[in-house]
């Protein structure tokens, strides 16, 4: 069977960037490496890689951490990413808020922040933005000079389609040009592509790079990263999962009606019960809320069908539940889901969980946000 190519080095001709991203993608997955070890692993020279690690050193992006001693010869320094060295604007905008986050260059956030929004029209966003800037730089001044871009995470789906957007008034606007008062190299993807990217640098170390991601917005948002990239679709719209027809006693119904924020507040409502957010469905199901438990029970059954129709699909190593629901929540979920044995997924040696937990916040779309930007750093984008 084939497997997907490993990213592999060019020349230095052809792309300094693509080297640059190549040993850097390798440090981040890996932590702690000498020379000899990254040429080997990105298919540069010894050479090659000492001339891009003395460039990197000098940006500050990365530093040394110990000797490693090899099959021989002398001791041989190891290679880190530099925390500081590099730092990431992450922006979520929401149909009543914006929030922002700072990351430093291995992900971790510095700073973070939520501001309502009387109008989320994109004139109304961009004039916030010097603001927002200002102020995650007043909090973390040690980014000043060394941000790496931002990244922006906006409800799906983009553009006019047959599904509308959460965000009215933004069909037909160049997303990118509305940030750039931030003066800064913009990313922009929807929600759950950000989450994504957010799990991606996660489960790096553990050598997962090509994975599905369900994320718990307002709905349920899919996204899939195969090795290590983001697949959009034509149109930046690939995993609008929510809105797949599930056969129930009632007749076809949406996933998202079933699986999804709005599912379990809507159920929660009807038997009088109050969850209008996170912190009120985690204080719901410490309880052992029964009606909680009534509807945990009735979506696991589709997330075990949307589980079986994306690893047909899409054969992925795992698939992440993540978003804003509470963590305790999604692994009842996991735990409960039935999952088919006619499935691609269903094989001997696999290392991986066929669902597993991931970041579980108000926060993970725009911490995903800041992690578009580092993925853009980690990730060559030239084929091998």
């Amino acid at each position: 069977m084939a497997q997907p190519p490993t990213p592999r080095g060019v020349t230095p001709a052809r792309s300094r960037d693509h080297n640059r991203q190549l040993v850097l993608g390798h440090l981040q997955a890996a932590g702690a490496l000498g020379r000899a070890e990254i040429a080997r692993r990105a298919g540069l020279s010894t050479q090659a890689v000492s001339n891009i690690i003395a460039e990197l050193e000098g940006e500050g992006l990365l530093r040394t951490q110990g000797l490693a001693r090899g099959r021989r010869g002398l001791p041989a320094p190891q290679y880190v990413l530099a925390a500081e060295g590099g730092f990431a604007l992450g922006i979520e905008v929401r149909p009543g808020a914006l929030l922002a986050a700072l990351l430093d260059l291995e992900g971790r956030p510095v700073w973070h922040d939520r501001r309502p929004l009387a109008s989320a029209a994109p004139e109304d966003v961009g004039a916030q933005l010097p603001g927002l800037l200002a102020a995650a730089l007043a909090a973390a001044p040690q980014a000043e000079g060394r941000l790496l871009g931002a990244g922006v995470a906006l409800p799906g789906p983009f553009g006019r389609t047959g599904i509308a957007s959460d965000l009215p008034g933004w069909d037909g606007i160049a997303a990118a040009e509305v940030f750039a008062p931030l003066g800064l190299t913009v990313t922009v993807e929807n929600d759950a592509n950000a989450a994504a990217l957010g799990a991606r640098i996660a489960l790096a170390p553990e050598g997962v790079t090509s994975f599905a991601c369900l994320y718990f917005g307002t709905g349920l948002g899919l996204a899939i990263v195969q090795d290590g990239r983001l697949v959009v679709g034509a149109h930046g719209n690939a995993g609008e999962i929510g809105h797949v027809p599930i056969p129930t006693p009632n007749g076809p119904q949406p996933l998202e009606a079933l699986l999804s924020r709005l599912s379990v507040e809507r159920h929660l409502r009807a038997a009088g019960r109050k969850a209008g957010d996170m912190d009120a469905l985690a204080a719901l199901h410490a309880e052992g809320d029964p009606a909680l438990a009534d509807w945990i029970a009735g979506a696991a059954g589709p997330l075990g069908l949307a589980t079986g129709l994306i690893e047909n699909l899409l054969d992925p190593q795992t698939i992440v539940l993540c978003g804003a629901m509470p963590e305790g929540i999604v692994r009842d979920l996991i735990a409960a889901a039935p999952l088919t044995e006619r499935s691609v997924a269903r094989r001997e040696g696999r290392t991986q969980p066929p669902l597993r937990v991931g970041r579980c916040s108000r926060l993970a779309a725009v911490i995903g946000a800041g992690a578009l930007v580092l993925n853009r750093t980690f990730t060559p984008a030239l084929a091998a």
